[in-house]
């Protein structure tokens, strides 16, 4: 596989990550590994290999990896391969791609590929999500450290305290014409979030349109009920939950809300989201 470069990020540091290297080159052989060394370093990766002539370009991490070689591909004809090395892997989930390292390896090396839809805030894009509001106000309230050090914990304990807060309204207007209002926001191209928790049921990742779920309220007892439906896949029937499909819409508020693409802080209101109807091919099984 040597017309393939493999973008690996690895997240740990230490004995942890040289294990997890010199599990990726028993995995992959002789192919050439670049390993990234701070955030946004797998983009910059990425644009190397394209100018080194490369046409396969491999992002072996997590979600964050993936966002950050898809936003290096910019478009070009190169084909986007996944080694899903993170904690949750989304993305691959949403592709069928196995999260064991070898068997997703050998996805790769059969070279069978789809044709996805890119979606975009602004002129950064995405594979998965976006989300404006809660979500990411529990992002920016959560140090890196912490996430690391206490897991989901740490997102619970910035959730709480941000529930006591009033919320600014959204006002988030589709395809140009209708407006509706809410207190957080989520976008996807999938219909995965945080793991295979359908958030989006109709969402498919080469239909042409965005997903979304707007909420109504941010108070403890909502958010749980939320919560619940979600689990249950009953949430798109609640009357103060908006699920939409929609080529654009924008975002607008009375003071800044935060906003994250792909579970990174990136921004906030107002914003727009797009759509590259099948902009990407990608290797899948």
């Amino acid at each position: 596989m040597n017309r393939a470069c493999i973008i690996f990020n690895p997240a740990a540091r230490g004995e942890k990550s040289r294990r997890l290297f010199d599990r990726l080159r028993r995995a992959v052989g002789d192919s050439v590994i670049r390993v990234t060394k701070f955030p946004g370093d797998a983009e910059a990766q990425t644009e190397r290999a394209l100018d080194h002539g490369y046409r396969i370009v491999v992002a072996a991490g997590g979600d964050g990896t993936v966002n950050e070689v898809v936003n290096g591909l910019d478009g070009t004809a190169a084909i986007l391969g996944i080694l899903p090395l993170g904690t949750i892997n989304v993305f691959a989930m949403e592709l069928g791609i196995p999260m064991q390292l070898e068997s997703a390896w050998e996805i790769i090396l059969r070279g069978k590929t789809r044709k996805v839809d890119v979606p975009r805030v602004g002129e950064q894009r995405f594979v998965q999500l976006a989300g404006v509001g809660l979500d990411a106000e529990i992002l920016a309230r959560t140090h890196w450290w912490t996430r690391k050090t206490f897991g989901p914990v740490s997102y619970l304990l910035a959730a709480v305290a941000l529930l006591g807060r009033s919320a600014p309204l959204l006002d988030v207007t589709l395809d140009g014409k209708e407006t509706h209002y809410g207190r957080f926001l989520l976008v996807g191209n999938g219909r995965f979030y945080g793991g295979p928790f359908a958030v989006f049921p109709d969402a498919r990742l080469d239909d042409g349109l965005l997903d979304g779920c707007l909420f109504a309220e941010l108070n403890a007892v909502a958010i749980a009920r939320y919560v619940e439906g979600v689990l249950s896949r009953r949430h798109t029937q609640f009357s103060d939950v908006l699920y939409f499909q929609a080529k654009t819409l924008t975002v607008r508020s009375a003071r800044p809300v935060p906003l994250e693409v792909d579970g990174e802080l990136y921004g906030h209101t107002p914003c727009s989201f797009s759509l590259a109807p099948a902009e990407l091919d990608v290797l899948v099984p």
